[in-house]
């Protein structure tokens, strides 16, 4: 119920003008907008509050056309209302939209027509909705990469490794006209390339993007570029960055239209992420309740869930950086509880889900120059399902394009080391395994002797993702530091409980 409903239902009898008084008491703490249950109160208590100043220049990075108003609506219009500058850019025109599983699956493949043109339609539902926000046309940019291969471009496509193909279109470089560069390759550099254009045009201070957490690979390659992007210009600006979180299982809860509720922090992530939020007033959610209706193609198939993200606040966070410069020291990237694992994403299908293999735990060690992955699963790998680590180098010296990007794939019975889609030698990297815990042992100069790291794991049958963890920044020196530090460097700030020692498995570790 609405604040002006629950105004209109109170009679000013003598009792109940206490309890109107204790109403207003109540907005007055919680500031202006909304009141709430007590839960709800207490829920968006806990978090500290994000707040626009008059000096801002707001960047809205989405991975696809809905995004800026599902993390964002209520960023754009604040920013809006201050008059502050304001820019929306897509990465992708969310033409594969829902048909990409079905490409997964080998299911009929749309005619390469079809699917541009329902780029176009998003495009345009963008415009619309973003009127609706009060954004202008010239603050809409569109980059028109490959919607739903961008993270197989971070992975893959970089230096002399040829574009990515398009999924349904095949294609291998922007084929819209109306986007930013068209005709640029579908490779990393390039993705780098116009944000970092962008990114010096623009100048934003605050800069909302989508979550490391999030489960969908465009959202996480969004993050990951831009993170790249940024350190290419540390030099010449820092500003905030706030990511926003939009598929991750079990959340937002409930599902559906709930303009009254405030978000609580997704299950498993409340407590690594340092998560902020935007309070919003009545006015405001309807607002953003408008503009997702106006992105048709999407309402129209998913109404329940895109309206589940028209609350009363929007919720904003990120992980530490894990800083490693101990000669031993270590750090648990990522924990699960079996209530999470124990819930399976809702988009598999029956086979995928009797194979589904979890990631219980990740945990790494620092050992002279040499890093240490230690994970869990919850099952052993079958014959159909692969495990892979990703563990990407940076140094700010050598263009990212041309830095080691090591992935680690573990079949049943065996793996293979690669950088991009070339297979490298197996002793480049020492892994111990049994059925359900992995150790690799990796050694910096293997990743280039980067300044910091970007790393994830993920389990997959076929090219189906079945878990994966969010990607974690680890730093070993200061960008501006010649060379990478030693292991044997000065204290760290760790991240998680520290173990005496060197643990011998995966079990020993949790124990520790």
């Amino acid at each position: 119920m609405s604040w002006a409903e629950d105004y209109s239902v109170i009679r000013l009898s003598a009792d109940r003008r206490f309890v109107f008084g204790l109403l207003v008491m109540a907005l007055i703490v919680l500031g202006p907008g909304r009141v709430g249950c007590a839960e709800e109160a207490s829920q968006g208590s806990s978090y500290p509050r994000i707040e626009l100043e008059h000096k801002d220049r707001i960047l809205i990075l989405a991975p696809h056309p809905d995004d800026e108003v599902l993390g964002c609506g209520g960023v754009i219009q604040k920013a809006k209302a201050m008059g502050l500058p304001i820019k929306i850019v897509f990465l992708t025109y969310g033409d594969n939209n829902q048909w990409s599983f079905l490409a997964y699956r080998k299911h009929p493949v749309f005619m390469p027509k079809a699917v541009l043109e329902m780029g176009l339609v998003r495009y345009n539902e963008a415009f619309q909705a973003a009127a609706v926000l009060g954004v202008p046309k010239d603050d809409l940019v569109f980059l028109g990469y490959p919607d739903f291969r961008t993270l197989e471009i971070w992975r893959s496509h970089w230096a002399d490794e040829p574009p990515a193909k398009s999924m349904l279109t095949e294609v291998r470089s922007v084929p819209y006209a109306n986007a930013f560069r068209p005709k640029a390759p579908h490779k990393g550099e390039e993705i780098l390339k116009d944000l970092e254009a962008i990114l010096m045009e623009f100048r934003p201070t605050k800069i909302f993007v989508s979550h490391p957490s999030d489960h969908n690979g465009d959202h996480q390659a969004l993050y990951l570029f831009t993170r790249v992007a940024l350190w290419d210009l540390e030099k010449t600006m820092k500003p905030v960055v706030y990511p926003y979180l939009v598929h991750f299982k079990n959340w937002p809860q409930p599902k559906g239209y709930q303009p009254d509720k405030t978000e609580a922090a997704p299950p498993g992530l409340e407590k690594d992420v340092g998560w902020k939020r935007l309070v919003l007033s009545p006015e405001e959610v309807s607002m953003n309740r408008r503009a997702i209706e106006m992105h048709h193609s999407q309402i129209d198939s998913s109404r329940k869930y895109l309206l589940s993200f028209i609350r009363a606040d929007e919720m904003f966070g990120d992980f530490p950086q894990v800083f490693l410069k101990d000669k031993r020291a270590d750090w648990y990237l990522s924990r699960r509880t079996p209530a999470y694992l124990g819930t399976l994403p809702e988009e598999l299908i029956e086979e995928e889900r009797v194979d589904f293999v979890g990631i219980e735990e990740e945990f790494l060690v620092v050992e002279d120059d040499t890093l240490i992955f230690n994970l869990k699963l919850s099952r052993p790998v079958s014959k159909e399902v692969r495990f892979s680590l990703l563990v990407f180098g940076y140094r700010q010296d050598r263009p990212f394009g041309q830095m080691p990007k090591i992935r680690v794939v573990f079949s049943r019975d065996s793996h293979k080391v690669y950088d991009q889609s070339r297979v490298q030698a197996l002793n480049s990297v020492k892994v111990d395994r049994t059925p359900r815990e992995i150790r690799i042992r990796l050694p910096l100069k293997a990743l280039g002797s980067p300044q910091r790291i970007l790393t994830s794991a993920r389990t997959s049958r076929g090219l189906v993702p079945l878990d994966w963890v969010e990607w974690r920044v680890l730093t070993l020196s200061n960008p501006g530091e010649e060379g990478v530090l030693s292991a044997s460097g000065a204290s760290s700030t760790a991240q998680g409980p520290a173990s005496p020692g060197l643990p011998g498995t995966a079990e020993q570790i949790k124990n520790d």
